[in-house]
């Protein structure tokens, strides 16, 4: 199958689900790929204010501000996908872009007329897991479809965005790099430090609110030296209390750990049964359409327009529920992970200071909070950690 695959990658076909923003599939030539008139307008905007010197995340501010459609939503109203994404949401959701759908734009060589496969392959034909290969096995066939960026412009783009990258003096990341996020709206918060003060010192903010202001989220802003110590004396408790007594610990993370982890199962169970419904439902309206057809109780406009649908929701629901099913798969390991936590506790002992290998093995997640006043008037603010194996455990 990948020997085959290659043949087809070598002819610079595209075999996404998709086709790319900006760009539609050939009615009649599997995988070529044509420009796409009524959008392809999105992409050349993008990519102007990108070489005017504007960062994916100013870029990501503009296209909200201006309703600009995301192509989930384009894909939505051409094809009935991704209804689930839009049930019920209010109308700013269909122009809810991302920084990252934006750089994923900026980076694709799809825009020059280039074709690149073999970017991800799976580990083995026994393993469905998905490992991002370096850029040298990457497949590349040049001038496979029509243009709509012009190559000076993505090249002098993908400079300002390498220029763009930015490191601490020390060229060091921060030890709570990709762990500290915002508990109301989930996107992760943003490092940086004050220093207009006397005392220069660094906090975390919500990157969400940053980006898009009042009305999006809230700061949910908190000191580093804060959170530091916090996260600190909640390992060396733990550290603690293992050396005191680990079979006591071990009953209470079990305990508390799994009684989480059951409330979640039970909602990924009950998700995958839904889709498990839903997906037979479709195979029954399939075999009635079918009949309907041979007795001409339906014309052949409408039978080809709903196997259509049909057909594409069959597909995402297929995708859902090998997801859920990997997912509750994982959780059933994740059951006995109080163990693997206690090795953890016990191989690091009792630490006097937090490092990011330290907070890796530990960690999976700090989950902060907005602050509140007392009635001292004294600052209140929740820290939420979640532990690897084991999640929430207080």
């Amino acid at each position: 199958m990948k020997s085959a695959f290659k043949t087809k990658f070598a002819e610079g076909a595209y075999y996404g689900a998709y086709a790319p923003l900006g760009y539609k599939k050939h009615p009649d030539i599997k995988g070529k790929l044509l420009v796409d008139k009524e959008t392809k307008w999105i992409v050349e905007k993008i990519f102007s204010l990108a070489y005017q010197g504007y960062g994916s995340a100013k870029i990501t501010k503009v296209l909200r501000e201006e309703k600009v459609p995301t192509a989930s939503w384009l894909n939505f109203t051409r094809y009935g996908t991704f209804a689930h994404i839009f049930e019920g949401k209010p109308e700013s959701k269909r122009y809810e872009w991302t920084i990252a759908h934006v750089k994923a734009i900026l980076k694709s060589e799809v825009y020059i007329g280039n074709s690149v496969h073999n970017r991800q392959s799976t580990v083995s034909f026994k393993s469905k897991k998905k490992v991002r290969k370096p850029e040298s096995e990457w497949f590349r066939v040049e001038n496979t479809h029509e243009p709509i960026i012009d190559k000076e412009v993505f090249y002098r783009v993908q400079e300002q965005i390498k220029s763009r990258r930015r490191q601490t003096k020390e060229k060091a990341t921060p030890i709570f790099a990709g762990l500290v996020k915002c508990a109301d709206c989930g996107w992760s918060m943003r490092f940086a430090t004050n220093k207009a003060n006397k005392t220069p010192y660094s906090y975390y903010a919500c990157s969400y609110y940053g980006q898009f202001g009042k009305g999006t989220c809230s700061m949910h802003y908190i000191r580093y030296d804060v959170l530091y110590q916090a996260v600190l004396e909640r390992l060396q408790y733990w550290a603690k209390a293992v050396q005191q007594d680990e079979e006591k610990v071990l009953n209470k993370i079990q305990k508390a750990g799994n009684a989480e982890r059951i409330r979640e199962k039970k909602k990924k169970a009950s998700a995958l049964k839904k889709a498990e419904n839903r997906q037979n439902e479709i195979d029954r309206l399939f075999a009635k359409m079918y009949e309907d057809r041979a007795c001409e109780k339906i014309t052949e406009r409408n039978f080809i327009m709903l196997s259509g649908k049909y057909q594409k929701e069959q597909i995402e629901l297929e995708q859902q529920i090998t997801n859920l099913r990997e997912e509750l798969s994982k959780m059933e390991q994740d059951m006995i992970g109080a163990e693997k936590w206690i090795e953890l506790i016990k191989e690091y002992s009792v630490p006097k200071e937090l490092t990011a290998p330290l907070l890796n093995a530990m960690i999976e997640k700090i989950l902060i909070h907005e602050a509140t006043t007392n009635e001292d008037n004294e600052r209140i603010q929740e820290i939420e950690i979640y532990y690897r194996f084991i999640g929430k455990v207080d």
